[in-house]
C-alpha cells in the first residue's frame, strides 16, 4: 500500500518523500491504522521491516493534529529503549518523520553529559526516546514530568521485559494518564514474555504478527561455516580481502575478541571499526558515523549493537562467534537484507560451539545449511585460488566442493 493512502498530515507525507518512503511494509501497513485509532497493540515482526517507522509515523500526526487543533503543552510520548545506540537511531527517525511539524522529539541515554539533555526538555520536547536509566535519573531530579504523556512505547519490548525491565516499565505507567495509548514492539518474543507484555496492555489490544515462524526474513541468505576456532581469524581475513567492495559487520563475543579480530585484520592490512560497551559514548558514535559515512567498510561489534544498527547498504553479517543467546542470532543478522533490500550472512561455527548452534536451531525451529571449507582457506596465507569479487556464497559452496 502507498503511504499517500493515508490520512496524514501534509507535512509528514512530504517528509515520506523526502525519505523515499513510497510503500508501506507489512508491518507498517497493518500496525498504522489502529495506532490512528488510539488502540494497544503487540507487534511482533522480522527485524529491518520498518518497525520503527510504523509507531513513529503514527504517532507524530496524532501529537501534530492536536497541536495544530488547540494549545497543548506538556511530553505527549515515551519510546522506551534498551541502548544508546537504538535511542539514537529512533530519535533519528522521529526527527524526519517530525520534519516542519509542531512535534519535536529527542533522545536521552547515559554515557554522556545530562545538562544539554535537561536544557533541550526545559525548551520544551513532544516525543522523548530514552534508556530507562537516564529516563529515571531525570525524573528524580525533576527534570522530567510523564504525567501528560499519551503515548508509551517498548520498542525490542523482548528485551527490555527480558533483561529486568518490567519494575521500570510498571513504575513509569503508574506516572502515566489512566488512559494512554501502550505499543509493544519486538522482532522476537517468547511465550513468557508475551504473557508479560499483556500484563501492562488493554485486555483488548490487537496482536499484530508478521511472518513470526520465520523470525529471519526472506531478504536473507544465511548459513554457517565449520571452522576450528583458533582459524576463524584466517577465514575471516580471506573472504574480507576478497570482497573489498562489502559492507560487513562483523559479530563477537566480548570486547577483548572485539580487540584481538581488530588487531589481527590490521595485521593483514584491513582497517575496521569497532563498537562495544567499554568504548566512551563519543567513542561509540564516532565509530558507527566512520562506517555508516563509507569512510570503513568493517565493523567488529559486540551484542550492545545488534538491535541498535541500522546503517543502509550492509551486504554482509559475520558471526565471528556464535551467539550465546539465540535470539541475538535474529538480531544480529538483522543488521543485513534490511526493507526491501538482499543481504548475505555466515556465522563461523567452531566444533565446541555445537550447543549454541543447536540452541539457535531450535530457536529458529529449522536446520541451517552447514558449510565445510578446506583448510587451506585456514592459513594465513594468500588463497591459492582467484577469489576476487565473489560473494560469501559463492566463495563457501566453492571451498566445500574442494572438500568433497
Amino acid at each position: 500500500m502507498k503511504f499517500s493512502k493515508f490520512d496524514l498530515a501534509e507535512e509528514i507525507q512530504f517528509n515520506l518523500t523526502e525519505m523515499k518512503f513510497f510503500r508501506t511494509t507489512d508491518i507498517q501497513y497493518r500496525a498504522i491504522p489502529p495506532i490512528l485509532n488510539g488502540e494497544d497493540i503487540l507487534a511482533v515482526a522480522q527485524t529491518g521491516t520498518g518497525k520503527t517507522a510504523a509507531f513513529a509515523i503514527p504517532l507524530v500526526h496524532l501529537i501534530h493534529s492536536r497541536k495544530v487543533n488547540k494549545k497543548n503543552v506538556g511530553l505527549k510520548c515515551i519510546v522506551l529503549v534498551p541502548t544508546r545506540e537504538l535511542a539514537k537511531q529512533i530519535g533519528k527517525v522521529f526527527n524526519q518523520v517530525s520534519k516542519k511539524t509542531n512535534v519535536k522529539c529527542f533522545a536521552i541515554y547515559g554515557g554522556v553529559e545530562q545538562d544539554p539533555q535537561i536544557a533541550q526538555l526545559t525548551s520544551g520536547v513532544d516525543v522523548l526516546i530514552a534508556t530507562p536509566g537516564r529516563m529515571f535519573d531525570l525524573i528524580a531530579q525533576g527534570h522530567l514530568n510523564p504525567r501528560t504523556v499519551d503515548h508509551l512505547v517498548l520498542d525490542e519490548a523482548d528485551q527490555m521485559l527480558d533483561l529486568g525491565f518490567i519494575e521500570d516499565i510498571q513504575s513509569i505507567k503508574r506516572r502515566l494518564k489512566n488512559h494512554h495509548q501502550t505499543l509493544f514492539f519486538s522482532a522476537t518474543i517468547n511465550p513468557a514474555i508475551k504473557k508479560l507484555a499483556y500484563s501492562q496492555i488493554r485486555s483488548s489490544a490487537l496482536r499484530i504478527q508478521v511472518s513470526p515462524k520465520n523470525l529471519v526474513s526472506k531478504n536473507i541468505a544465511h548459513s554457517v561455516s565449520l571452522v576450528p576456532m583458533d582459524s576463524k581469524r584466517h577465514l575471516l581475513v580471506h573472504f574480507l580481502t576478497s570482497n573489498p567492495e562489502s559492507r560487513t559487520i562483523v559479530f563477537v563475543r566480548t570486547k577483548v575478541r572485539a580487540e584481538r579480530v581488530d588487531a589481527h585484520l590490521k595485521k593483514n592490512g584491513i582497517e575496521a571499526t569497532k563498537l562495544h560497551g567499554d568504548m566512551e559514548q563519543a567513542e561509540r558514535e564516532s565509530s558507527l558515523s566512520r562506517f555508516r559515512d563509507n569512510q570503513c567498510n568493517v565493523m567488529i561489534a559486540t551484542d550492545v549493537s545488534a538491535r541498535g544498527i541500522d546503517v543502509p547498504g550492509v551486504s554482509h553479517v559475520i558471526n565471528y562467534d556464535l551467539p550465546d543467546d539465540p535470539q541475538n542470532y535474529v538480531h544480529r543478522i538483522g543488521r543485513t537484507g534490511r526493507a526491501f533490500a538482499k543481504g548475505d550472512a555466515i556465522s563461523f561455527y567452531a566444533p565446541e560451539e555445537k550447543e549454541k548452534l543447536k540452541k539457535i536451531e531450535e530457536f529458529l525451529q529449522t536446520e541451517i545449511q552447514v558449510l565445510k571449507v578446506d583448510s587451506h582457506y585456514f592459513e594465513e596465507q594468500k588463497p591459492k585460488v582467484n577469489l576476487e569479487n565473489q560473494s560469501m556464497a559463492d566463495l563457501l559452496a566453492e571451498a566445500e566442493a574442494e572438500f568433497r
